[in-house]
């Protein structure tokens, strides 16, 4: 799907971004962890670690089927205030308010 390549490539950037704020995670959280109903995961998780383990793959998987990608999503608010006093995640944030412009 032609239209999904944009935000392929922001998904791979936020990945990036991810590694090089040593922010990934190379052990899974465990399946209770993951199981979370919660928005964000927010009971469960740190912030990175949803973005790492529920966001990117779901995004991925619906994009590999090609099955219509959520709209009007705004995940940016959560993150500018988890991470308010960490100057050091800003690209981040950079990186994902465009996947919430692009899913708008």
């Amino acid at each position: 799907m032609k239209q999904d390549m944009p935000l392929k490539v922001l998904l791979d950037e936020l990945e990036q971004q991810l590694h090089e704020a040593q922010l990934w995670q190379e052990t899974s959280p465990s399946p209770q962890l993951l199981a979370s109903e919660q928005p964000f995961a927010i009971d469960t998780l740190e912030p990175q670690l949803w973005l790492q383990w529920i966001f990117l793959p779901r995004m991925r998987a619906l994009i590999k089927a090609e099955q219509p990608l959520p709209k009007g999503f705004a995940i940016t608010p959560y993150f500018e205030e988890c991470w308010r006093q960490n100057s050091e995640y800003a690209t981040l944030l950079v990186v994902i308010g465009q996947i919430d412009q692009e899913g708008a």
